[in-house]
C-alpha cells in the first residue's frame, strides 16, 4: 500500500540520491498530462487543495484511488497523495506543487499546532522541499522524519515540519484534515508557500 519509495531504495549515494531525485521529479512533471491528457488545460487541476476536497494516492497499485482514513496505519511510512474534487470528479494533479504527504502518528505526540489540524492522528503537509523544491521522498523509520533525497533535508511531522537538519530555510507547508462520513477531506488550506527556491537557480 506504500506509495513511497522505501528509505534502502535511496540509500545508494549522493550521486544516486540526486539521479533519482531528478527521475521522480520527471514523473511528477509529466504524470498529469500521461494521465489526464483529455482535459489537460482544465484550471482546477492546477489549483491547491481546497476544503472538502477527498485525496488519492499518487502512484502504486491504488493510484487514483480514495484513500481512507483505515488505510493509514500508526508505524506505517507516509504516502503521497493529490487532493480530488469529488464534486467536479477532478484530481489536483495538474501541478506537481500539489503534491502531498500523508502519515499517521501517534496523537498524544503531536505539537499543539499539528493536533489541531490532524485527523485521527493522520497529518497532511507539502511533499515539496522548501529548499530548492525537490519532492520529498525519504521516511527515516527511526526517528519518523521525512527527509528529501536532493539534498537531505529533514523535517519533524509530529512538530509541524519542522526542519531538524539540512538547508531548507522552513518547514513542509501544513493541510490541515478532518474525517466527515468516514472519509478523510481536505479542511484548510496549506499554512504557507509550497515550494522554495527552484533547482538550478542559485
Amino acid at each position: 500500500m506504500h506509495a513511497m519509495p522505501s528509505p534502502d531504495y535511496w540509500s545508494e549515494g549522493m550521486g544516486r540520491r540526486a539521479l533519482l531525485c531528478g527521475c521522480v521529479a520527471l514523473t511528477l512533471s509529466g504524470i498529469g498530462s500521461i494521465a489526464r491528457a483529455d482535459d489537460e488545460d482544465d484550471p482546477d487541476r492546477k489549483e491547491r487543495p481546497q476544503p472538502g476536497d477527498l485525496l488519492v494516492y499518487f502512484m502504486g497499485a491504488e493510484q487514483g484511488q480514495i484513500i481512507k482514513p483505515a488505510d493509514l496505519k500508526a508505524g506505517d511510512g507516509p504516502v503521497m497523495a493529490w487532493a480530488y474534487d469529488p464534486a467536479k470528479k477532478v484530481a489536483r494533479d495538474g501541478s506537481r506543487l500539489n503534491l502531498i504527504l500523508l502519515v499517521r502518528l501517534d496523537p498524544t505526540k503531536l505539537a499543539a499546532g499539528e493536533q489541531a489540524r490532524a485527523a485521527d492522528g493522520i497529518v497532511a503537509y507539502s511533499a515539496i522541499c522548501t529548499h530548492q523544491q525537490c519532492p520529498v521522498t525519504e521516511w527515516l523509520a527511526n526517528v519518523d522524519h521525512f527527509r528529501c533525497p536532493c539534498h537531505q533535508s529533514e523535517y519533524d511531522p509530529s512538530k509541524d515540519a519542522k526542519v531538524v537538519s539540512g538547508p531548507a530555510p522552513r518547514p513542509l507547508p501544513a493541510l490541515p484534515l478532518r474525517i466527515a462520513d468516514g472519509k478523510l477531506q481536505v479542511a484548510g488550506s496549506f499554512t504557507g508557500r509550497v515550494g522554495g527556491q527552484p533547482q538550478g537557480t542559485g
